[in-house]
């Protein structure tokens, strides 16, 4: 059973850094392109960014030139560098194989002074 494993969120200052990691169980991994998601307190799930096997790469616009989404095939992990946080970044951070029903538990981050 393939499992997600979130870590690395927290309490950041606005223009702070945090780095998030996904750890993947499973031969899921290496055959599905990965993607990071958040979900702000009171709103819907939405993209941040996606990475596929090859290391293509797609961002949300809000996220553009302070995110960056990378992977390490041989240890099933992705991970989404953040640069520059908002207060508006402030969200449950999901990893997700897409086109799969699977989600990690999430991480929070929270940009606040």
């Amino acid at each position: 059973q393939v499992q997600l494993v979130e870590s690395g969120g927290g309490l950041v200052q606005p223009g702070g850094s945090l780095r998030l990691s996904c750890a993947a169980s499973g031969s899921i991994f290496s055959i599905r392109t990965m993607g990071w998601y958040r979900q702000p307190p009171g709103k819907q799930r939405e993209l941040v960014a996606h990475i596929t096997t090859g290391g293509s790469t797609t961002y949300a616009d809000s996220v553009k030139g302070r995110f960056t989404i990378s992977r390490d095939n041989a240890e099933n992990t992705v991970y989404l560098q953040m640069n520059g946080l908002k207060p508006e970044d402030t969200a449950v951070y999901y990893c997700h194989p897409l086109a799969t029903g699977l989600w990690g538990q999430g991480t929070q981050v929270t940009v606040s002074s």
